[in-house]
């Protein structure tokens, strides 16, 4: 029969275990950053999508920002469009008969305490409102269809103004 000898804990300090763990600690941390410094997301996230049995994103460019319109003078606190928008409307449809081009629609607000949704007394959702509603208009209106997006607004302290913006962005061949 062979006996085992099983090492004394005793004869060993406790720092260096924990020292051991620190390393490799360490080591796992090393590893998990030079793993994910060249990581693609958006693989990723088509990896996560696929495993839960969904189709993968489609890859979309962000338009390059090439010109823009804005519909102004909405009414403090209102989502109400302050005339007709014939003019937008005839600008958008003009611009967009190339079908590389898109339109980003965002809403903002003049920062006061007045210009804010009155339900929910946030000016974001007010914002969001405005951009609805342009974007309501111009769809009534079959310009661009599926080719909008709602964005949010930076926030501009100090601009003061209750418009809609609507930029046209070049998002290349569709191809």
């Amino acid at each position: 029969m062979i006996a085992t000898h099983a090492p004394d804990r005793a004869a060993r300090p406790i720092w260096l275990t924990t020292l051991a763990d620190l390393g490799l600690l360490l080591v796992g941390f090393f590893v998990f950053v030079q793993a994910t410094q060249n990581l693609d997301k958006r693989a990723l996230a088509n990896g996560f999508r696929e495993g839960f049995g969904a189709a993968p994103a489609p890859a979309a460019p962000d338009p390059m920002p090439v010109a823009a319109a804005a519909m102004l003078n909405f009414a403090p606190g209102s989502a109400t469009l302050p005339g007709a928008p014939d003019g937008l409307v005839a600008w958008a449809r003009a611009a967009t008969g190339d079908p590389r081009v898109t339109l980003r629609i965002a809403g903002s607000v003049d920062g006061s305490a007045a210009d804010v949704d009155a339900a929910t007394g946030s000016g974001a959702v007010l914002a969001a409102d405005r951009a609805r509603a342009v974007a309501a208009a111009l769809a009534r209106a079959r310009v661009a269809p599926g080719r909008m997006t709602i964005v949010n607004a930076p926030d501009r302290p100090g601009q003061g103004r209750r418009q809609v913006l609507v930029t046209l962005g070049f998002a290349g061949d569709p191809s």
